[in-house]
């Protein structure tokens, strides 16, 4: 990469925001500036004109700081200049080319050398054969010539050993060598079991969530605290479709259990005698779920006239759902912006506008308030987030 690749790309990105500005009017036409909804439509626009997609934290990487002090990957490259009109990043680089910069049409590469090491096994000589004399030798007894001749003197009187005493005198040197050895090994075990006495002594209990009026599993987020005394809670997310488990040596458990579509539950649990597995059913709260359906329904008609008549409906029902003086925030992953606070009309044309990124959107809170919805926060996952 060179400096003259940097101001190329800050002349696409120029280009860029000129071929969106020919059909489009954002709140800005700058497009360091752009935000929310109107980086929604530039997706949207750049999938159906370059057949590509960049992610929302790509956009606030390359196009919310300028100059930028590195290049995008190629293909990203690529897209935006098909975007911009050019068959390529070369291309576009080649019909803006400064004074005296050269554009080489391909990259030198070192050529792979493959060298294959022979290995050259040879065989060692053989040894020669060596007969190895046997060392024994015979043992040749003396003759006794007179037998009934018994001279003391030249006896010999061998003693026999006690072996009840022989026989205890190993055993004691092996304790002796190995009185160490043996203390360490039993405070080994010692500490082992008084390391990891929660996990030995502790039971598992599982639980599972199911849809009071349904019948089906929970299709939000769990958020459950396990409240213990003279300690701060602790907190578990727990997956739409996935069971809590939880280990403890405890008599008693108590959760309190929110997600954004169900009312609030607390459980109280003796677990003396309690079932290794429970199912725990959630009310549905049947307001927020309206919002939610409406927020994230899909207004693609069959012909113009039906399309439009199902935004009208759709914008009805969330009037209706949604308070006047509700907030509303947009949550991003991103270190540029971090969160944008939407009011309810612009909420509403958010999600009215019938574009592929509504199929991401997931709501991460909603509360309620006299019948009508006072708070929302939500966030549109870009396609990798989707993925994973």
């Amino acid at each position: 990469m060179t400096d003259l690749d940097l101001l190329h790309f800050e002349q696409l990105k120029k280009e860029v925001q000129a071929q969106y500005l020919k059909e489009y009017s954002p709140s800005y036409d700058d497009i360091s500036k752009w935000k929310g909804i109107d980086i929604i439509y530039f997706q949207e626009d750049l999938r159906k004109k370059a057949k590509g997609n960049i992610s929302e934290k790509s956009f606030y990487t390359y196009f919310k700081n300028s100059p930028v002090t590195k290049l995008p990957r190629i293909d990203m490259l690529n897209l935006l200049s098909i975007y911009a009109g050019y068959d390529s990043w070369y291309e576009f680089k080649k019909q803006h080319l400064f004074a005296g910069e050269l554009l080489q049409d391909d990259e030198e590469t070192a050529p792979e050398v493959i060298q294959e090491l022979e290995q050259t096994v040879s065989a060692a000589p053989d040894l020669p054969k060596t007969e190895i004399p046997s060392s024994k030798e015979e043992t040749k007894t003396p003759e006794i010539t007179d037998l009934q001749k018994s001279i003391s003197d030249n006896q010999i009187i061998r003693k026999i050993p006690d072996t009840e005493t022989e026989s205890l005198k190993p055993k004691k040197n092996f304790f002796k060598k190995n009185a160490w050895a043996i203390v360490t090994s039993v405070l080994i075990v010692i500490t082992g079991l008084l390391g990891f006495k929660d996990e030995i002594f502790s039971q598992t209990y599982t639980y599972c969530f199911r849809d009071a009026d349904r019948g089906t599993a929970v299709i939000n987020t769990l958020e459950i605290q396990v409240i213990k005394a003279n300690e701060s809670p602790i907190t578990y997310r727990i997956k739409p479709g996935e069971c809590f488990y939880y280990s403890t040596k405890d008599k008693v458990l108590k959760m309190k259990i929110r997600a954004p579509f169900y009312e609030y539950l607390e459980v109280n649990r003796s677990l003396e005698n309690a079932p290794d597995e429970e199912i725990l059913e959630l009310k549905p709260d049947d307001y927020k779920m309206a919002v939610n359906y409406f927020s994230v329904k899909d207004v693609k008609g069959g012909n113009p006239e039906e399309q439009i008549a199902l935004i009208k409906q759709k914008r009805k029902q969330l009037e209706n759902l949604i308070s006047n003086d509700a907030t509303i925030y947009q949550v991003y992953d991103n270190e540029t912006f971090g969160i944008e606070t939407l009011d309810k009309q612009k909420y509403i044309t958010l999600v009215t506008t019938p574009t592929t990124s509504l199929k991401n959107l997931s709501v991460i809170e909603m509360k309620k308030d006299k019948g009508k919805i006072v708070s929302i926060k939500f966030k549109i996952a870009s396609n990798d987030e989707k993925n994973k």
